[in-house]
C-alpha cells in the first residue's frame, strides 16, 4: 500500500503515484478526515468517486451488477483501519483514469440544499408541493422554471402560501431566470413532451416519451456542462434511467464529437423512477398472504417501466412469485388510465419527492444510478463520502432477471 498527500487530504493506493507528495500509514491511521482511495477503471464503464463502504471494494476491476452482489469473502490483505474505517464511510474511492480526478476530493453534500426544478407539469408542480411540504430543515430554496410564464407565476404565487401555521421555517420558492437554472446544489428535471392520450393501447408510455425528452434532456446536459455544474442532476421524466445515460453523453461530448469526460460525473446524475413501483409493489403485494412479506424482505430493481424486477424476498426468494408480482406493478400505471387519469400523483411524489428528500437525509431510498455503463435502479444512499449500493446474496434466478433487465438497457443507449 502507498499512501500520499495531497493539498489538506490524505490518500491511499495499491498502485504508486510518482506525481504526489508521499505520507505514511500512520498518518491516515490517525487522521478522523475523509480518507482517499485511489482506484485506476475504465472511465467510461466507472464512476468518477464512490463511498468505499467495505473492503472488497478496494479490488474493484470494473462495475455492473457484480456492484449489488454481497462480497462473502475475506478481506486478510486489508489492513483492519481501513475495514474500519470504511465500515464508519470515512473512506472515499475516487477513480484516477479521469482526467480531472483531484476535483472529487473536494465534493461533499451541503447540510443545506438549493433546489431547481424545471418543468412545472403535472409532475413537476406535484413534486414541487412535495419538497415544499417535507424540505423545511433540509431544503433552504426552491427556483422554478418552465417555458410557460403562467406556470411559474401561478406556482410561485400558490407554493409560498403553504405554510405550516406553527413553523415560520420553510423553503422559499422563486422564480429562476434561464441563466441561473444551474446555480443550485440540484437540478431536477421534470420536462415532458408527447405524453400518450390516456385511452392510448399497446404502447409503452415511458418509451414512448424517449425521443422527445432525449432531445430536451441534451439541450440541459450541454449548459450543466458550461456552467461547470457540480451538484446533482436528478431526472424525473420518463424513461428516466434512458434519459440519465442521454445527459451522461450529452455533457461529455465536446463540440467537434470527442468524449473527454470534461462534464457530469457519472454519479452526479439520478434517476428518480423506482421508488413508486416500489410503493406499488407493496400495494399489491399487502392484498395477499403469499406475498406480505414483500414490504419487510422484498426489492425493486430497474427501470420504471418493461424491465423492471421485483423480488418478493431478498431473504427467502421465490421466483414465480416475485414474477406475478412483477407483473402487476408493472401494470398499475395501465390500470388506472382506464379509469380516465394520467398516473401521476404516487410517481412525483413517491419517485419524486419523497426519494428526494430520502437522499438529502443520506437515508436509503430507490433511484437509478450508474453500474458499468448503464443507469440501473436499485435500493442506496447518498453520504458525505458517495454512494453506497445495497448489496445482496442474490440467488441465481434473480440474477438473471436482473442480467435481461441490464442488458435491455444496455442495448438501448
Amino acid at each position: 500500500m502507498f499512501y500520499y498527500k495531497y493539498k489538506d487530504k490524505l490518500l491511499f493506493s495499491q498502485t504508486k503515484h510518482i506525481e504526489l507528495e508521499e505520507s505514511y500509514e500512520q498518518a491516515l491511521v490517525d487522521s478522523d478526515a475523509m480518507l482517499y482511495s485511489l482506484l485506476d477503471m475504465d472511465p467510461y464503464k466507472s464512476r468518477k468517486s464512490f463511498c468505499l463502504s467495505e473492503g472488497s471494494l478496494l479490488n474493484l476491476k470494473e462495475e455492473g451488477l457484480s456492484l449489488l452482489q454481497l462480497h462473502n469473502g475475506s478481506c486478510s490483505e486489508t489492513p483492519d483501519w481501513i475495514l474500519a474505517k470504511a465500515a464508519k464511510q470515512q473512506i472515499k474511492a475516487v477513480n484516477t483514469s479521469y482526467p480531472n480526478w483531484q476535483s472529487s476530493l473536494d465534493d461533499s453534500p451541503p447540510s443545506s440544499w438549493r433546489i431547481n426544478i424545471v418543468g412545472l407539469g403535472d409532475v413537476g408542480s406535484t413534486l414541487l408541493v412535495g419538497l415544499k411540504l417535507l424540505g423545511l430543515d433540509k431544503i433552504s430554496q426552491i427556483g422554478i422554471f418552465d417555458i410557460d410564464a403562467n406556470k411559474v407565476t401561478r406556482w410561485e404565487f400558490e407554493a409560498n402560501q403553504i405554510l405550516f401555521s406553527n413553523l415560520a421555517k420553510s423553503p422559499k420558492v422563486f422564480v429562476l431566470s434561464e441563466k441561473d437554472i444551474f446555480d443550485c446544489d440540484m437540478f431536477v428535471f421534470c420536462v415532458t413532451v408527447g405524453i400518450p392520450a390516456i385511452d392510448s393501447k399497446g404502447i409503452d408510455v415511458r418509451m414512448a416519451q424517449l425521443e422527445g425528452n432525449s432531445k430536451i434532456i441534451s439541450l440541459y446536459a450541454k449548459k450543466a456542462r458550461e456552467a461547470g455544474f457540480k451538484g446533482i442532476f436528478s431526472v424525473v421524466s420518463d424513461p428516466v434511467d434512458l434519459l440519465c445515460k442521454k445527459a451522461l453523453i450529452e455533457s461529455n461530448t465536446d463540440e467537434a464529437g470527442v468524449y473527454d469526460y470534461k462534464g457530469l460525473a457519472p454519479e452526479q446524475i439520478r434517476g428518480y423512477g423506482l421508488g413508486v413501483m416500489h410503493a406499488r409493489a407493496v400495494y399489491y403485494s399487502s392484498q395477499s398472504a403469499n406475498t406480505h412479506h414483500y414490504l419487510n424482505e422484498g426489492r425493486a430493481f430497474g427501470p420504471h417501466g418493461e424491465h423492471l424486477v421485483i423480488a418478493d424476498s431478498m431473504i427467502n426468494y421465490n421466483n414465480e412469485v416475485s414474477i406475478k408480482l412483477t407483473e402487476q406493478t408493472r401494470n398499475a400505471n395501465l390500470e388506472l388510465r382506464k379509469h380516465g387519469f394520467k398516473p401521476y400523483i404516487a410517481p412525483a411524489l413517491s419517485s419524486g419527492a419523497i426519494s428526494i428528500m430520502d437522499t438529502l437525509y443520506g437515508n436509503w431510498q430507490y433511484s437509478a444510478t450508474y453500474m458499468g455503463g448503464v443507469y440501473m435502479g436499485a435500493r442506496n444512499k447518498l453520504v458525505p463520502a458517495g454512494i453506497i449500493l445495497e448489496r445482496y446474496d442474490i440467488p441465481k434466478e434473480l440474477m438473471d432477471r436482473l442480467c435481461d433487465s441490464y442488458k435491455e438497457l444496455e442495448s438501448i443507449i
